[in-house]
C-alpha cells in the first residue's frame, strides 16, 4: 500500500534507514545520553495516526509532545501556510505583518479577562522566559514561586521553575525560584483524604511558604492551570482560586501556564476556564496554538502590566516574534477549532469514551493506580501494589515493567505519552470515538501484561 505522503513502503523504508543512519551520525538529542538513544522514524502522518520507518501505522495517543491538538497534515493548516509563504515568508517583528495581527486578535478574544495584549516567542519556554520578566519588571521584585511537580521549560529560568527532576543538573540555587508542594490527593504531601482538605491545606502551606519568603520579595506565582508533564493533577475546586486571592492580597503576578493545556486540549480553549472567575494577569501558550506545525509560543498580557511599558520599553524580544508563517497557521488552526467544534469534541470524547473507559479499565487491573484528566487530557498512574501506592517506576527514572509496557503498546499499534511511572492518554483533540475505542481496547491488551507486575 502507498502511506498517506504518497511514498510506496520499500521506498519509505529506505529513506527512513538514511534519515535514521544521519540522525545517528550528526543529531545531538535532548534529556538524552547519546550513545543509548534508538529513536522512532517517522516518515508520515494523518489525523490521529502516524507511519514509522518500517511502514506500521500507529495510534498518536501522545499528540507528539502533547501539541497536534488538531492532528496531523490538517489541510486548512497547510493550505494556510503555503498561502503565507507564497505572499511573506518571513519579516522583522518591528514591522506589522497581517497573520501576527489577525493571531493576536483571535487568541485575545479567546483568553479570560482583559489579557488583551499578546507577545509572541518562539514556543512555551521562551513565554515562561518573558512572562516571568514582564511580571519581574512591573513588580519591581524578584523572587518566582512555582510548585514541584511541574514542568516550565527547557530554558534558564523555565527549568529552575521546573519542578521535576530534569531541574536538578540545571539548578545552582540562584535563579531566584523557591518551590512549593501544590495539591495532589493521591499523593498527598498535607495528609488529606478528601479534595476539600486537600486543597485548604495546600493554600495554607503556600500562604505560609510567601509569609516565611517575605510577600514584599516575590514578583510572580507560576502555575500550571492543569500540571501536564508532571502527572495532569486536576486541582481540587477552589484552590485557584485561593491562588488568585493570595496573589491580589500580597500584589503578587499569576501567571498561568497553558503551554501545555490550552487551545482544547482539556474541553476548553483554555484550562483556566475550569475554575469559575479565576483569571490570571498574565497567560502563557504555545503547542496547540497551532498544533506546532510552526513554532510558536507567547504571552497574553493583562491591560495593567501593559501599562507598565507604555512609556517605558520593554527590555525583551525576538527576531522570530510573531513569525508569518507560524502566525498564519495559528489563524488557520484557531479558526479550523472553532468551525469544527475541536474544542467542543475534546470535551465530549472526554467525558463520554476516555473517562468512562480508562476508570472501567482501573477496575479491572491492578497495575492502575490512579485515573486523573479531563477533555483529551488523562493520565494512569502505574503501581506495583494498590494498597501502598508503590510506584511501577521510581520518581524521576524508569523500570523495565515500565519500557515492556511501552514497547508493548507500540507493537500493538499505540503511540504513549510515558513519564516516570505513568502512562498519558493524550490524543489529538479531533479523535473520534471509533478511535478513542481502538486505542482503549489496546491498552487493555498492554495493561494485561503489566499486571504481571503488579500484586
Amino acid at each position: 500500500m502507498t502511506l498517506p505522503n504518497g511514498s510506496a513502503p520499500e521506498l519509505a523504508r529506505r529513506a527512513a534507514a538514511r534519515a535514521y543512519e544521519l540522525d545517528r551520525r550528526h543529531v545531538f538529542h535532548s534529556w538524552s545520553a547519546q550513545a543509548h538513544r534508538t529513536p522512532m522514524a517517522i516518515m508520515a502522518a494523518k489525523g490521529c495516526y502516524v507511519w514509522d520507518g518500517d511502514g506500521n501505522r500507529l495510534l498518536d495517543f501522545s499528540s507528539q509532545l502533547v501539541n497536534t491538538n488538531i492532528g496531523h497534515q490538517h489541510p486548512k493548516v497547510i493550505a494556510a501556510v503555503q498561502e503565507q509563504a507564497a505572499k511573506l515568508c518571513t519579516v522583522a517583528p518591528q514591522h506589522v505583518n497581517d497573520a501576527r495581527s489577525e493571531a493576536a486578535r483571535l487568541i485575545a478574544e479567546r483568553t479570560p479577562g482583559e489579557l488583551d495584549k499578546i507577545f509572541f516567542t518562539n514556543g512555551g519556554a521562551d513565554a515562561v522566559e518573558h512572562a516571568v520578566r514582564l511580571a519581574r519588571l512591573h513588580t519591581g521584585r524578584y523572587k518566582v514561586l512555582s510548585r514541584y511537580r511541574s514542568y516550565h521549560g527547557g530554558t534558564e529560568t523555565a527549568i529552575n521553575l521546573t519542578g521535576d527532576p530534569r531541574r536538578w543538573p540545571n539548578d545552582h540555587g540562584n535563579s531566584g525560584v523557591v518551590h512549593f508542594f501544590g495539591p495532589f490527593l493521591y499523593r498527598s504531601q498535607f495528609h488529606a483524604s478528601t479534595e476539600t482538605e486537600e486543597a485548604e491545606r495546600a493554600l495554607a502551606h503556600l500562604a505560609q511558604t510567601i509569609v516565611f519568603e517575605g510577600p514584599d520579595t516575590i514578583a510572580a506565582i507560576v502555575l500550571e492551570s492543569i500540571p501536564g508533564t508532571a502527572g495532569i493533577m486536576v486541582p481540587p475546586p477552589g484552590y485557584m482560586a485561593g491562588v488568585r486571592a493570595l496573589c491580589d492580597k500580597y500584589g503578587i503576578v499569576f501567571i498561568a501556564d497553558e503551554v501545555m493545556s490550552g487551545f482544547g486540549r482539556t474541553g476548553k480553549w483554555f484550562a483556566i476556564e475550569h475554575f469559575e472567575g479565576v483569571v490570571p494577569d498574565l497567560l502563557t501558550f504555545a503547542k496547540g496554538v497551532n498544533s506546532g506545525y510552526v513554532p510558536l509560543g507567547g504571552v497574553a498580557i493583562s491591560r495593567a502590566i501593559a501599562a507598565t511599558f507604555d512609556d517605558r520599553p520593554y527590555p525583551g524580544g525576538l527576531t522570530y516574534s510573531g513569525h508569518p508563517l507560524a502566525t498564519a497557521a495559528a489563524v488557520a488552526t484557531i479558526n479550523a477549532m472553532r468551525d469544527e467544534r475541536i474544542v467542543e469534541n475534546a470535551a465530549d470524547i472526554g467525558t463520554r469514551v476516555l473517562g468512562p473507559g480508562l476508570r472501567e479499565l482501573a477496575e479491572r487491573h491492578p497495575s492502575i493506580g490512579d485515573v486523573r484528566g479531563t477533555g483529551v487530557f488523562w493520565a494512569l498512574e502505574l503501581v506495583r501494589d494498590k494498597r501502598t501506592r508503590e510506584p511501577l517506576a521510581p520518581y524521576g527514572g524508569t523500570s523495565a515493567a515500565m519500557n515492556e509496557t511501552v514497547a508493548a503498546a507500540k507493537a500493538a499499534g499505540l503511540l504513549l505519552f510515558v513519564n516516570f511511572n505513568r502512562l498519558h492518554v493524550v490524543p489529538p483533540c479531533i479523535i473520534d470515538e471509533t478511535e478513542a475505542k481502538e486505542g482503549l481496547d489496546i491498552l487493555d491488551h498492554v495493561l494485561g501484561l503489566t499486571d504481571k507486575h503488579a500484586l
